[in-house]
């Protein structure tokens, strides 16, 4: 036992000092290693999924903006770039064009909404809210 311990001893002379980080990440590096990445990118993904939700048919101008950038984004084929859509549903096990038609489906129901005529009642047209019926609107 004895032994042991003084060639455990005399082994720690010949150990670095330092340790350099390439050293000490090195065995970090594995199945967690593109952890964070694959968090980046889901995140990236996410903001553009909800760019592209909350901000269909904005009026402000910074709405606007994310909205068509995110619509871009998504709507766009190009791999050039690490973080492009494309690329990103593929790290992360994702199918882009399931992703794309559930979006455009989305945005045609919302649009529907939006565009669908105002419900009359036999035949005649709808009072906009807040006036009684008889009424009238001074001019």
């Amino acid at each position: 036992m004895k032994d042991q311990r003084v060639a455990d001893a005399g082994a720690n002379v010949f150990q670095p000092d330092l340790l350099l980080p390439l050293q000490f990440f090195t065995g970090t590096r594995g199945k967690g290693w593109a952890e964070g990445e694959r968090r980046l990118m889901f995140a990236i993904l996410e903001d553009a999924v909800d760019c592209f939700q909350k901000y269909l048919g904005t009026k402000e101008s910074r709405g606007r903006l994310l909205y068509s950038d995110a619509e871009e984004w998504l709507m766009s084929d190009d791999r050039s770039w690490l973080f492009a859509f494309e690329n990103v549903c593929e790290v992360l096990g994702l199918q882009p064009d399931f992703i794309r038609q559930g979006l455009l489906d989305w945005k045609a129901k919302q649009l529907e909404k939006v565009l669908a005529p105002t419900p009359t009642v036999a035949g005649t047209p709808a009072r906009p809210p807040g006036r009684k019926r008889g009424t009238l609107v001074a001019a």
